[in-house]
């Protein structure tokens, strides 16, 4: 996911997409935990498309 995608959403859709973002991220901890997880960088992906819609976010707000 590129900022450039997010820039042209509407604050409604980034805080819905956040919260299924968070939600992927919680599915991801709980099956890391569990050692069900094979790809253990999608962690890192997810953390980093949540930073990116904050961004995003706290762009179209201002």
């Amino acid at each position: 996911m590129k900022y450039s995608d997010l820039a042209e959403k509407s604050v409604e859709e980034l805080k819905t997409l956040l919260k299924e973002k968070k939600a992927e991220l919680f599915t991801l901890r709980i099956k890391h935990k569990t050692m069900q997880l094979q790809n253990t960088s999608e962690l890192r992906v997810v953390k980093k498309d949540i930073a990116r819609i904050n961004t995003a976010i706290t762009a179209a707000s201002k």
